[in-house]
């Protein structure tokens, strides 16, 4: 059964001046044209740009690339997804009778696209005043948990890391491409690794860089798979 949604926005500490916004943000595109999937667009940037901010603030020794996968770190499919059922979102997600069969109100894509809907809304009825402290208070655990030190590290020994840390075996890196006159070469190279034996490749102007691309998306495949 559904729950009413002033429900759940009193749990969230949220009180709209518009409610009708808040029950759009929870509506899946499953019910019809009315439907989160605007809001869920405008909250994916008011939420990138909000935690891209406070990570400026809270590291400000950090470079671009350590920011940026700070965020990506906080700002994806599971982490969000993780955030909606702690607030037991699900249960109040209007849904299709398909995506309600089908168990939908429990799949990260669904749980993440409406807590991003709810964070675009909130920017609708109150503005970035009232949006932005909400939205850090959202992820307040997570961004204290959070350490610079292990993401200025490079994206091969980060994977590295990652594989160790689950008994697995090393990644193997696999030269499958080498274009170009000598003095401007492209490479590229494959990434494998044990998990499910998932690959992937990466770009770049040697082979040491073209390995370093792979790994970067190796990791990021692996966050939003939640390996």
């Amino acid at each position: 059964m559904i729950r009413k949604s002033d429900i759940l926005a009193k749990k969230l500490g949220l009180n709209f001046n518009q409610p009708q916004l808040f029950t759009t943000a929870l509506t899946h595109r499953s019910v019809g044209a009315n439907n989160n999937e605007r809001l869920e667009y405008l909250g994916d940037s008011v939420l990138g740009f909000v935690i891209a901010q406070k990570l400026y603030e809270l590291f400000p020794s950090a470079g671009e690339g350590a920011l940026s996968r700070l965020r990506a770190s906080l700002v994806n499919q599971t982490s969000l997804a993780e955030l909606a059922r702690k607030n037991n979102l699900g249960d109040y997600l209007i849904l299709g009778s398909g995506e309600l069969k089908s168990g939908g109100y429990r799949r990260d894509s669904i749980l993440s696209d409406a807590l991003e809907a709810i964070i675009g809304a909130l920017l609708l009825d109150q503005g970035i005043e009232v949006c932005q402290p909400w939205v850090l208070s959202l992820f307040a655990d997570k961004l204290a948990e959070l350490k610079v030190d292990n993401w200025n590290k490079d994206p091969k020994t980060r994977l590295q890391e990652y594989m160790q840390s689950r008994r697995k075996e090393l990644p193997v890196y696999e030269l499958i491409g080498q274009t170009g006159a000598d003095h401007a070469q492209t490479f590229e190279v494959k990434c494998t690794i044990s998990i499910n034996q998932l690959s992937t490749t990466g770009v770049g102007i040697s082979r040491k860089r073209a390995e370093q691309a792979a790994a970067d998306t190796m990791l990021n495949l692996l966050q939003n798979q939640n390996t």
